[in-house]
């Protein structure tokens, strides 16, 4: 009998071992198409994805400060649309804050040259000396068309033709009406003249003359 069981045992062991190398080789297939299946969904790595070679590091931090600090000089169609719509609030800030009753220039002062602001705040001192203050309603922008723009050097000149709608007046400090109308709209016609420094990282354009 006990020969019997060892023969009987030592025909199970081998089929032990073999069940044990199938599940191997299954889960060995198993694992190969799970591996396949996500390479195939996320895809593989290409490219250079390390760490940049010491001869290629200045290179590479050169582009980069290229990208950063060349200003666009190119005053294209795309450029100009952009620089319309901020002359627009430019013109729009600048003249409401010259025509409000304070006497003083405050929003607009950033966007004004030395010279033109030095000239608006003559007018606003000889405003405020005779006891005068003006009111004004800002209707809107009908049009705002560049004229011309011209580049000197490093610097670009970008003439501006403004019509606009304004209810405006001055009054003395009595609330008495010196000039304008607080009841009727007064088409403004203007040439405004803005100014930048093209190789600037500064994006801010600056009103530089009033032709009219």
């Amino acid at each position: 009998m006990l020969v019997e069981i060892n023969q009987l045992s030592n025909y199970i062991l081998p089929m032990n071992y073999s069940f044990e190398y199938i599940d191997i080789i299954l889960l060995a297939m198993i694992a190969g198409f799970i591996f396949l299946r996500l390479r195939g969904i996320l895809g593989k790595r290409t490219g250079f994805e390390g760490k940049a070679p010491s001869q290629f590091e200045k290179v590479l931090n050169n582009i980069q400060t290229e990208k950063k600090t060349v200003p666009r000089e190119n005053f294209d169609d795309e450029a100009q649309k952009e620089f319309i719509k901020g002359a627009k609030i430019a013109y729009e800030t600048i003249i409401t804050d010259f025509s409000d009753n304070d006497n003083k220039l405050v929003a607009s002062k950033p966007l004004l040259s030395q010279k033109i602001h030095d000239q608006f705040e003559e007018a606003l001192k000889e405003r405020s000396k005779k006891g005068h203050y003006a009111e004004i309603t800002f209707i809107g922008i009908n049009t705002a068309k560049i004229k011309e723009h011209k580049r000197m050097n490093q610097i670009l000149n970008v003439t501006v033709d403004f019509v606009s709608e304004v209810i405006t007046c001055i009054k003395d400090k009595d609330k008495k009406v010196i000039s304008g109308d607080p009841e009727k709209i007064k088409k403004i016609y203007d040439t405004w003249v803005f100014s930048r420094n093209i190789t600037s990282n500064n994006p801010n354009w600056q009103l530089v003359d009033t032709l009219t």
